[in-house]
């Protein structure tokens, strides 16, 4: 019987001691937009993981602290409102050059990361230099006669830094039925890639290229264009045009 009290006594002495989670839950916003360095519009990408990625670091309670990651919309504006009161550094990585860079033996060479407190609602753009800039030529245009869309685009340099201007690889018309078109979201049996080999790609640059869906599409309905172009670097990620709307009678 005295060790059944013993016992009791010390759960209630551990369950005095507990210390509870009692922190307000986080509800600062944190919004803004990654733009072209050149001509500061909003930089195309996709949404989810092969797009922008937003890296924030709270330097409140370390100098070292656990990096928090979360991801942009596919036009390039982005928007967090659980975010914790409190000083940040801040980083987009991205198919850009990148903001952080190294030397060959680890120490950094360029840092444009910023660093701010984020309380409220706390807006802040980036502005970036994309390996590649896509851009429509005209319209999309629809041939009732064999069912298939054309489009025509051109693909350029967006850096002037050599190190970032690996070879193209390919370019691509992404055809989706939804709005969020992309590498992660596109019916294959109307899109159509183009593959370069070697330097080949880089005999596109800033020419007009077209290209034309496969298979027949079927009428009746809203189509969702996107062009993306790529080079020879890192996780290749796409550089993208603007979405657009074809609705075919």
């Amino acid at each position: 019987m005295k060790n059944i009290s013993l016992f009791i006594l010390i759960l209630m002495a551990s369950a005095c001691t507990k210390k509870f989670d009692d922190y307000p839950e986080p509800k600062e916003t944190l919004a803004g937009n990654v733009k072209t360095a050149a001509a500061k519009v909003n930089l195309q990408s996709e949404a989810g993981d092969r797009g922008i990625r937003l890296v924030l670091e709270e330097l409140s309670w370390s100098k070292t602290p656990t990096p928090y990651y979360f991801f942009a919309m596919q036009d390039g504006s982005f928007r967090n409102t659980k975010i914790f009161k409190g000083n940040y550094r801040i980083s987009v990585e991205g198919p850009f050059v990148p903001l952080l860079q190294y030397d060959g033996s680890g120490q950094i060479t360029v840092d444009n990361r910023k660093t701010m407190d984020i309380a409220g609602t706390t807006n802040v753009d980036f502005e970036v230099e994309p390996f590649l800039n896509v851009e429509w030529i005209g319209e999309p245009a629809y041939n009732s006669a064999n069912q298939a869309i054309s489009v025509q685009v051109r693909f350029t340099r967006g850096t002037a830094n050599p190190l970032f201007q690996q070879n193209v690889t390919d370019v691509f018309l992404f055809v989706s039925p939804n709005t969020y078109v992309g590498n992660n979201n596109y019916d294959n049996k109307y899109s159509v890639q183009v593959n370069y080999s070697g330097t080949t790609g880089n005999d596109q640059l800033g020419q007009t290229v077209t290209l034309t869906t496969k298979d027949k599409l079927p009428a009746s309905r809203a189509y969702y264009l996107r062009v993306g172009a790529r080079v020879d670097y890192g996780l290749k990620y796409y550089n993208y045009t603007t979405v657009k709307t074809l609705n075919i009678p």
